[in-house]
């Protein structure tokens, strides 16, 4: 994903107390959407079976023989559910404060991207509603491996939310699959961003494990991991046109505001430093002040090349320089011998 990743052409690195809140912001609007769009329940079964239908005809249908996996064997059903309520809000963040810390560079464009796609994946949410194969009739062959080992876990009836919570999360929120964009995103950063083989093989493991997670606790179809990885797709190709336009936002308010943009630079481009107001004069009229000299001085009776004398002036001695001074100075002496006076 060479649009996702590449580092931004201009800018400085991000600030934390700014970061913060921005991710909060749009996680909290997602939060809040994803609850605001629920559908009819009705139509979000139709639709799962509509998939499930879809599947069979193409021989995808990897979601039975992995369910019956987990449900029968304790010791990969329990840790499926554990992964699968809690490495999202694990990984996600750890990856973004490793990019955040380690590689700059790469943060905004990896930050950007996660943002596009998560709210992408709201509007796949709206549009689609679909019932998970946990919720569909038993008719079906599915069993809930989260309600059958929720003695182990925190979780209940309702996917990962605490029990007792399950009315504060979108259960038919299935498609696309952000659990497995999400950790798809991941993947690629590990893979791209990690020096070490550990780290870029996490980086081909997780997603991988992520989507037999999905599928075999009953959570998603597979078309729905598909869909997840192609709403990440969408969202790496925004990366660029979402930075540009934001950036464009950024001069227009630098325009506007007093203080022009960040780091004490003006709209002309000048740094404040370059700016000096001159002693005479409107005190509201600056002027940039070259230094001619570049720290040198001139010796006694050496004129500055390309400097204009006076007719009252001896030869060699520039006017107003520091010459001119000397000589004065030398006439108004009694010590001076007779040839100076």
């Amino acid at each position: 994903m060479p649009h996702a990743t590449a580092p931004p052409a201009t800018g400085h690195r991000p600030r934390w107390w700014t970061e913060l809140p921005l991710i909060a912001v749009v996680y909290a609007l997602y939060s809040v959407g994803r609850l605001l769009v629920r559908g009819d329940v009705s139509t979000a079964v139709d639709h799962g079976l509509a998939i499930l239908r879809l599947e069979q005809a193409l021989y995808l249908n990897a979601e039975h023989p992995l369910n019956r996996l987990f449900t029968s064997t304790p010791s990969i059903g329990i840790p499926a559910d554990f992964a699968y309520a809690s490495l999202h809000y694990v990984v996600t963040p750890a990856v973004l404060v490793w990019l955040f810390r380690r590689r700059s560079a790469a943060y905004r464009a990896a930050r950007v991207w996660l943002m596009n796609s998560t709210l992408l994946g709201l509007v796949g949410f709206t549009l689609m509603p679909t019932c998970p194969p946990r919720l569909l009739d038993a008719s079906h062959g599915f069993v809930d491996t989260m309600a059958q080992y929720s003695a182990y876990g925190w979780w209940g009836e309702g996917a990962s939310a605490p029990r007792g919570l399950s009315g504060m999360t979108n259960q038919y929120a299935a498609m696309p699959s952000l659990h497995v964009g999400w950790s798809l995103w991941c993947g690629i950063l590990l893979w791209r961003h990690g020096r070490h083989p550990l780290i870029r093989a996490a980086g081909i493991a997780y997603p991988l494990i992520t989507t037999i997670v999905v599928m075999g606790t009953a959570n998603h179809y597979f078309l729905d991991a598909v869909a997840g990885a192609a709403v990440m797709g969408l969202g790496a190709l925004l990366v660029k046109p979402v930075i540009r336009f934001a950036d464009g936002v950024k001069v227009r308010l630098a325009g506007v505001l007093p203080g022009g943009l960040p780091g004490g630079r003006k709209r002309g481009g000048a740094s404040t430093a370059d700016v000096s107001i001159p002693a005479t004069g409107s005190p509201d009229v600056a002027t940039v002040s070259p230094d001619v000299s570049a720290g040198c001085k001139t010796s006694t009776g050496e004129r500055i090349p390309g400097q204009r004398t006076t007719s009252a002036d001896p030869p060699g001695t520039a006017v107003g320089g520091a010459a001119a001074r000397d000589a004065a100075d030398a006439d108004a002496s009694d010590d001076a011998p007779a040839a100076a006076r």
